[in-house]
């Protein structure tokens, strides 16, 4: 029996996973007062010394059927010394909660580090110039007016950066450890969303002594959700969130809200929170964009604050996820300036009409893209890259083609309407996309080369069946191959440029948790009774569109047509343009269920 005729063909039930994080010791509730992100309490007192014990989540691959496989080995393996690779493989893990940790150690150790960075950062101030030089930003946009005050402390990323994850045995450029990213001795607050998680891993990289933790994950009824809170430890800074769902889908958006004392740090990673997603087993890499916020302590500057275009929707996203809604409003106590030189992109589960269906999915993307001027009609270059496949058809990557070039999602959806789907301005355009869209995904032989082998590539998905159908767009494949060598890519990466040079528009990346399916992007069709647009999405997921700007332009707007420049703003993960999978008889590309 095929593994997807359980799914009878629906790709979106293959798709689903059913996050159910249960801890393991049961207590009160979790606590009921309003989380913000700039209070103003003191976040250490009042706070339980009993650290929280969670259980294990079973790890399975991103758009891929619920299944326990020999891919899915214990993480117990992972080596003791992180620079030593290991063939361990995305899987499963028992929590051993914090049973038989040293508290006073633990703490004695925190203590530690505290003065030691006290240390540093005396020493660091000391020399201001050489500090800025170390950590200045790649993409060096014009500045815009501040809204911080005079005091406004030093920000590691005020510009926003795009970085690799690290891997444990490369060497390390232009990457970035989960702890630079948690700088955990001063987090006050984390809202985390992920669409797989290590909970004891998490208890080793957070101080839940200090930090308020807030969970955005997936419960499939009001029982589970209810079970997952009566679970927590009484006192834990523990809370959740769990986003309405549609009948299929999966909660797969990766989101990191980090509070310090001065600053929000806005993270969007490709990866889930999970060690080998952050390159602890030497085996897989992600890419993360980074930015910090700094905060507005003027009460007039606060009051006449703007978020801008990727504040207001990063906040329409949370509150469709329903975070609480203290939270979102406390983002308005944050300068969103230089955010607003990006795009906040989501897709959001459920079917969306009236004005709402241009916000969210490809027609969202479209609409971003616009907004940034980097709209074109232009005949655009694609490199796209993926770690899981759905059910695809030309259609689909012909809408975030058109997308990409900053449509709204009605150009496909007219040539789809047409009588007979046939018209000849669209048979035209699926034929162009052979020489202009490139969709990167990783063959056979290359997971089998790589470090940890087959056993390594539980979270990269496809399907022979869906791969063998007549309808699937095999042409525009390419193998994907990571330029640190052995090392396989979980990363999503669209790059977008113009064809031809001297063309200045239509320059940029995005970077997030969207793979290539529908359920990823939505799918835009009539609305019945009324015959509107609307858009269906299945997926929670979120991103950021960077603009590449041109060698020798810094012109906010301004592209390149140069592949090279890419390399400017983002490290580009992967070799490009890559091998053909059409160059290669017998080149296939990586089926999890087939392994």
């Amino acid at each position: 029996m095929d593994s997807l005729d359980a799914f009878g063909g629906d790709e979106d039930a293959a798709l689903r996973y059913a996050i159910a994080l249960s801890l393991q010791e049961s207590g009160g509730a979790s606590p009921k007062e309003p989380i913000e992100l700039d209070s103003g309490e003191d976040e250490g007192q009042g706070r339980s010394e009993q650290k929280p014990k969670l259980s294990s989540v079973a790890k399975e691959p991103d758009n891929s059927p619920t299944r326990q496989t020999p891919e899915n080995a214990s993480l117990k393996d992972t080596p003791s010394n992180p620079e030593q690779p290991t063939s361990a493989t995305p899987s499963s893990s028992t929590a051993l909660g914090l049973a038989g940790m040293d508290r006073k150690k633990m703490e004695e150790e925190r203590l530690a580090r505290l003065r030691q960075r006290s240390v540093k950062r005396k020493a660091s101030d000391s020399q201001p110039e050489e500090q800025d030089r170390r950590q200045r930003p790649k993409v060096d946009f014009k500045p815009r007016a501040s809204l911080a005050t005079k005091a406004t402390p030093h920000l590691p990323y005020p510009k926003g950066i795009v970085k690799k994850t690290w891997v444990a045995g490369c060497p390390r450029k232009d990457d970035i450890k989960i702890e630079e990213v948690l700088q955990k001795d001063e987090l006050e607050l984390a809202m985390i969303s992920s669409f797989q998680w290590d909970e004891e891993w998490l208890l080793s990289k957070i101080e839940f002594s200090q930090t308020k933790v807030i969970l955005v994950a997936f419960a499939s009824d009001e029982d589970q959700q209810e079970q997952m809170k009566a679970n927590v430890p009484r006192g834990a800074p523990i809370k959740f969130c769990f986003p309405p769902m549609m009948s299929t889908g999966n909660m797969h958006s990766k989101l990191q809200l980090l509070k310090y004392p001065k600053y929000l740090r806005v993270v969007i990673p490709t990866g889930n929170f999970v060690p080998y997603d952050w390159g602890e087993n030497g085996i897989i890499e992600n890419m993360v964009f980074l930015i910090d916020l700094p905060r507005i302590d003027d009460p007039k500057s606060k009051t006449s604050n703007k978020l801008g275009p990727f504040g207001d929707e990063l906040c329409y996203f949370l509150r469709a996820q329903n975070l609480d809604e203290s939270l979102v409003n406390s983002l308005a106590n944050y300068d969103f300036s230089e955010a607003n030189h990006y795009r906040f992109i989501h897709t959001i589960a459920a079917s969306h009409a009236g004005d709402e269906w241009r916000r969210t999915g490809y027609c969202g993307l479209g609409r971003a893209i616009t907004s940034l001027g980097l709209n074109t009609t232009d005949e655009i270059e694609v490199d796209l890259m993926t770690s899981s496949l759905g059910s695809l058809n030309i259609d689909l990557v012909l809408a975030i083609y058109y997308a990409a070039q900053g449509d709204n999602g009605l150009k496909e959806y007219g040539m789809r309407g047409a009588k007979s789907g046939k018209t000849k301005e669209s048979i035209s355009a699926k034929i162009a996309l052979k020489d202009r869209f490139r969709i990167y995904f990783p063959s056979h032989d290359t997971v089998v080369k790589s470090r940890g082998g087959k056993n390594a590539a539980g979270t990269i998905c496809a399907h022979a069946k869906w791969w063998d159908s007549a309808t699937f767009p095999r042409e525009l494949f390419r193998d994907s191959r990571s330029v640190r060598t052995g090392i396989l890519v979980h990363s999503k990466l669209m790059m977008v440029r113009h064809r031809r040079s001297g063309k200045s528009k239509a320059a940029y990346a995005y970077i997030g948790s969207a793979n290539l399916s529908e359920s990823a992007w939505g799918r835009l069709t009539k609305e019945r009774g009324t015959g509107n647009p609307k858009i269906t999405c299945r997926n929670w997921e979120c991103g950021v569109v960077v603009p590449i700007p041109s060698r020798d332009s810094s012109e906010e707007g301004a592209g390149s047509s140069d592949p090279a420049d890419f390399s400017n703003v983002i490290p580009v993960p992967i070799e490009i343009p890559g091998e053909a999978y059409g160059a290669t008889a017998s080149k296939r590309p990586w089926f999890f269920l087939d392994n």
